[in-house]
């Protein structure tokens, strides 16, 4: 009997890699990519992949849109404050549409986490959990891709700064993790938190060390509180709420809260995960 996999949020950064990844495991007539626009989902299209425009907020339209999935990867939005409500339109339209499973972009330690972010997933594993559907958590990691995004003025002024302290980060790769998701979305039975984190853990000292000897110049690593994080990243342009959101997690790692060593995700994908210095390597050149 032939199963049909959806991926919901399937037109962003980690949607893809994870169609890519299912591509290589089931035939594309399987496979069901959803998306608010459609059209940056058009090469998937192309390849044989079905592709349902879908929009959390519109939960009249949901079970339609899902009917036919048999396991469903819901990717957490990026509405930050509204996801909560828009994962349980897809929860409860997924049951109405009679999908079998449903694995879920958590955090690491969603329970307990000082990350405030956590509050968000928290609440869709509890909505899960009140479903009846089969589900399982996949508690992720930070993306190495988190840390790049403004190398190059870094290396310029020589300076990174954050909040992180001495807190260790087991960060892997957007394409990493987007293998292992794929990975429990064809084989997850149900019942199972994955903690899907980096093989090895970075303090921002050592990502400072590291981006100084591939850029050749002193850089250093500046610790400050998360207040005046915050405040500093306002400063070069990020919205209030965004800064205080990055300022949070910043201080968070220092409480271990991106710490992992169970190697689950590489478990799952048979592969060494990325290193931080590889995908560095990648931004310097570009």
């Amino acid at each position: 009997m032939m199963t049909t996999y959806g991926v919901t949020g399937a037109s962003g950064q980690l949607g893809k890699f994870v169609l890519n990844e299912l591509l290589e495991k089931v035939a594309a007539s399987d496979i069901v990519a959803f998306g608010r626009d459609t059209s940056k989902l058009a090469d998937y299209a192309a390849k044989g992949v079905t592709v349902r425009a879908i929009d959390y907020d519109k939960p009249e339209e949901l079970p339609a849109a899902l009917a036919g999935v048999d396991r469903l990867l819901l990717i957490s939005g990026s509405a930050l404050g509204e996801r909560p409500r828009q994962h349980a339109n897809v929860i409860n339209a997924a049951k109405e549409a009679g999908v079998d499973y449903i694995a879920y972009t958590s955090i690491l330690e969603a329970e307990t986490t000082p990350i405030k972010l956590g509050r968000e997933h928290q609440a869709t594993e509890e909505t899960l959990a009140a479903s009846g559907i089969d589900y399982d958590l996949c508690r992720m990691g930070w993306y190495n891709e988190n840390y790049i995004g403004s190398l190059a003025p870094q290396v310029e002024h020589g300076v990174i700064t954050g909040a992180q302290g001495q807190g260790r980060i087991s960060s892997a790769s957007r394409a990493d993790l987007a293998a292992g998701l794929a990975v429990v979305l064809v084989k997850g039975e149900g019942g199972t938190t994955y903690d899907l984190a980096g093989d090895t853990s970075w303090t921002m000292e050592d990502f400072a060390a590291e981006v100084s000897k591939q850029a050749g110049k002193p850089i250093k690593y500046v610790d400050m509180p998360e207040a005046e994080y915050a405040k500093s990243l306002e400063q070069v342009g990020l919205p209030g709420y965004i800064a205080a959101v990055v300022a949070n997690s910043a201080a968070a790692t220092a409480k271990g809260a991106l710490e992992n060593d169970s190697r689950t995700l590489s478990g799952l994908t048979g592969r060494a995960t990325t290193p931080i210095s590889q995908t560095i390597a990648s931004a310097l050149k570009n």
